[in-house]
């Protein structure tokens, strides 16, 4: 258990706009994993921060936390229309992770935002906490795969089918966009090289939001055989730099050294979030290759210090 002087020493560190984007990554993720009103201070204070990326970063870890004091910080930035619409989006997606129904009125009503990707995600947010109502369970339906990554998800997964008829209803844009989700999350769960290379066709897909959510969840699998439409993804010119910045995570999640190689090549890209998403994802593959214990490694720099 991390003693309130600790979790404010990390604190520190992610606010610090003088340190790097790297280390506040992993200062978020400890954070993230020590929980506690503390933590969450300290990550509601960094919304002020002029990266895009590290600030919907925060609102992910807020979000998957499930922790109902960070409802409040979560719906001034879900009602900033300053902030980026990546960050938005991320602040509304986490309102419904916490799944606290106060926040359905909210999410309704941003469900009609002028910015697409942030309407769509609070129309999945009222979905998800719908069903929560009608007596969902995030552990899991029958006749579903439980997940695996233990991350809290905008959508539970579909029944259980097979991959064709799984990518069928993942590709068919005339469903609702929650049932696509389904798909989406049945197949990652399913994580075979079949439903792998089913999930990447969702990549051609009309909806950014929808885009970048699979490059997430292919991030998650980790499966390499996603790697060469992560890359056309992450090259294509004219993409959403959020659909290229968790394109560029995952490939950096996957940890092959031809992903390195992609990596480097757009570090220096002229989109800050994917220049940034690169730069984290490096760090992330470093990780992945090394003989470092945790990523969420915070605590254990401090120890380092003294």
């Amino acid at each position: 258990m991390a003693s309130e002087q600790e979790v404010a020493a990390v604190g520190k560190i992610l606010v610090n706009p003088k340190q790097h984007l790297t280390t506040r990554f992993r200062a978020l993720f400890t954070l993230r994993n020590v929980g506690g009103p503390e933590a969450i201070e300290w990550i509601s204070q960094t919304f002020v921060d002029d990266s895009a990326l590290l600030k919907h970063e925060l609102a992910y870890c807020l979000g998957q936390m499930q922790d109902e004091r960070a409802i409040p910080t979560l719906e001034t930035v879900l009602k900033d229309t300053t902030q980026d619409p990546m960050v938005r989006h991320e602040a509304g997606e986490a309102l419904g992770a916490i799944g606290n129904l106060e926040v359905l009125d909210l999410l309704k009503e941003y469900s009609e935002d002028p910015v697409i990707e942030v309407a769509e995600t609070c129309q999945l947010a009222v979905r998800r906490l719908e069903w929560l109502i009608s007596g969902g369970d995030q552990n899991g339906e029958e006749g579903t795969d439980g997940n695996p990554y233990c991350s809290v998800d905008p959508a539970p997964p579909a029944q259980r089918k097979t991959v064709p008829e799984l990518r069928t209803q993942l590709l068919d844009e005339s469903l609702p966009l929650f049932e696509r989700y389904r798909a989406m999350f049945a197949l990652r769960n399913l994580g075979t090289e079949e439903a792998v290379l089913a999930l990447g066709d969702g990549l051609q897909c009309s909806s950014a939001l929808f885009r970048h959510e699979i490059g997430y969840v292919l991030g998650q699998i980790q499966h390499p055989a996603s790697i060469p439409q992560l890359q056309a993804a992450l090259a294509l010119d004219g993409e959403n730099a959020m659909v290229r910045h968790e394109c560029a995570e995952a490939l950096g999640s996957i940890g092959k050294e031809e992903c390195m190689k992609i990596l480097e090549h757009y570090r220096k890209d002229a989109e800050r979030v994917v220049k940034e998403s690169c730069e984290v994802a490096l760090d992330m593959l470093e990780y992945e290759n090394g003989t470092q214990f945790q990523y969420a490694d915070g605590l254990l720099r401090l120890q380092g210090e003294q």
